[in-house]
């Protein structure tokens, strides 16, 4: 099948028992649907079944509106407590991304929306420096400046502009690509499950400030990067993709950096891929990622 044809993605978070995928594949096929991907997964430990739904949307006689009201009601019976979604692949998904100096990451997400690689609406780029402007304007996306003062009232504005940005393009994720600022507590929640993040260090070793510092003086044989969503607790949210390389011990912070932003790169943009194709199902602080 193309891979561009047009699909409904549904996704199923809910406590386990049985008669689940029977009850979701009936009421699919009673909707004419043809289902061209499906995955399933029980976590013991936490008794939570997680699915994910591929259909094709041309199988369905009906819309992606009167589908999600329908499929409400299929969740509401399996459980009051679950979780689901209904994701239309016919509507590009609006991106909004956070930068501050360092553009490796961003030149990297830029290239693969130029490329058609990553079929995304970039709708803006905001950044507490100046510095990556002229790219960005240059792949046709807005770009705006937004100052971070260091007294404390002068960062809360500076957030309080940067969330008036960045909300009104209703993004369906916001991505901090090495943004390098702490996101409030309530700008996290507010953002909980559409904010990523590309921590340069394999978490949960080396939080917060100069990891590759960190790396290099316990003289680590690897490192890594990872792809995680933002919460208030600093680097240590739901992780959704990690990668690492091997340095040796005549490697120098500045050898370790050059090697650590090739791995960031990667692990973001596949982050990023999974999260607007809905193949990321949260449970408290774990990911399901299909």
């Amino acid at each position: 099948m193309p891979s561009n044809e047009r699909r409904y993605v549904i996704r199923l978070g809910c406590p386990d028992r049985t008669g689940i995928v029977a009850r979701i594949s009936g009421f699919l096929a009673d909707a004419g649907g043809w289902i061209v991907e499906a995955a399933y997964h029980t976590d013991p430990a936490t008794n939570w079944f997680f699915t994910r739904q591929e259909v094709r949307a041309d199988s369905i006689g009906f819309g992606v509106d009167e589908l999600r009201e329908r499929f409400a009601a299929v969740a509401g019976e399996l459980s009051p407590a679950a979780d689901w979604s209904v994701i239309d692949t016919g509507v590009r998904r609006r991106v909004v991304i956070l930068v501050s100096k360092e553009g490796h990451c961003l030149y990297d997400l830029l290239g693969r929306v130029h490329s058609g690689e990553l079929d995304v609406d970039v709708r803006a780029v905001v950044g507490n420096h100046a510095d990556l402007a002229p790219i960005t304007r240059a792949h046709g996306i807005p770009f705006h400046h937004v100052p971070f003062p260091a007294d404390p009232d002068g960062k809360a504005a500076a957030f309080a502009e940067l969330r008036d940005l960045v909300d009104a393009h209703t993004p369906d994720a916001i991505v901090l690509a090495r943004f390098m600022q702490v996101v409030p507590a309530q700008l996290c929640a507010d953002w909980a499950g559409r904010a990523l993040n590309i921590h340069h260090s394999f978490l949960p070793s080396f939080i917060g400030a100069r990891p590759y510092h960190q790396a290099h003086k316990r003289g680590v044989k690897l490192i890594g990067a990872t792809c995680h969503y933002v919460t208030a607790d600093l680097d240590q949210g739901p992780i959704v993709e990690q990668n690492v390389i091997r340095v040796g011990h005549a490697d120098s912070v500045a050898d370790m950096v050059r090697k650590g932003r090739d791995i960031e790169k990667v692990v973001l943009a596949r982050g990023l891929r999974a999260h607007l194709e809905g193949r990321i199902l949260l449970h408290g602080n774990k990911t399901v990622v299909f």
